[in-house]
């Protein structure tokens, strides 16, 4: 096999091999292709970020921050207090009606639904009240608090579960101290809570309704329904 002869013609200078060359070209590739590849993977991250931030699992993030801070404009933001009153005057007014039973009269149903648009402030601040404090003793069960927003990002969603239909969310928490139960609805590219599902403060409220109502088992004698199981009782006597 013939060798190669290389003739230095600069004296002092060691001879240049093609060898080193040959490195300084595959390092220079292998640069390039990392800087691709940690451009690719910055361009990704960008997108997949902005897809986040239009998901419920975020809304829900920023509204546990606000109440965490305490920041009421925030909290305008991302909780509907006129729908969430509206949603729950429905099931007060549904329940105060269930639990008249046989003695539920028309007069006593006009009664019940006179009563709500007056008793939809109460209602909206006592929701209000409501969801930031099974929001604060949501966050409050785990340490460190206040927690960082980084942090929050990461354990909000693995802490609720959330179940999206086309513009509607359901977030249901998935730890055992606790009972909140949220709908929320898109609003452009962000979500917005519109509903507050707690047996509890139903239950309240409905008692609250009730102070304001005729007496379960009080007799209206202008409900004509009424009128006729009256006469029935004479006949049978």
């Amino acid at each position: 096999m013939a060798k190669r002869i290389v003739i230095n013609l600069e004296p002092g200078k060691p001879p240049v091999r093609r060898k080193s060359r040959r490195w300084l070209r595959i390092l220079a590739l292998l640069a390039i292709v990392l800087v691709v590849v940690i451009g690719l993977a910055a361009v990704g991250g960008f997108f997949w970020w902005r897809h986040y931030q239009s998901t419920p699992a975020y809304s829900l993030t920023l509204l546990v921050d606000a109440v965490q801070r305490g920041d009421a404009e925030e909290l305008a933001k991302r909780i509907d207090d006129e729908e969430i009153a509206r949603n729950m005057a429905a099931v007060v007014s549904k329940k105060a009606s269930s639990r008249y039973g046989i003695s539920m009269s028309s007069a006593t149903q006009q009664k019940i639904d006179q009563a709500m648009p007056a008793l939809l402030p109460r209602v909206k601040q006592m929701m209000h009240d409501e969801v930031t404090k099974e929001i604060k003793n949501f966050v409050a069960a785990s340490p460190p608090n206040p927690k960082p927003f980084v942090i929050l990002l990461i354990s909000v969603p693995s802490l609720m579960t959330i179940t999206t239909e086309g513009d509607v969310a359901k977030a249901v928490s998935a730890v055992t101290h606790s009972s909140l139960e949220l709908t929320m609805r898109r609003d452009a590219d962000r979500w917005k809570v519109t509903g507050f599902n707690n047996d509890a403060v139903v239950q309240r409220l409905v008692d609250s309704v009730m102070k304001e109502l005729p007496a379960i088992g009080s007799v209206d004698s202008v409900d004509p329904l009424l009128k006729n199981l009256g006469k029935s009782r004479k006949k049978r006597r």
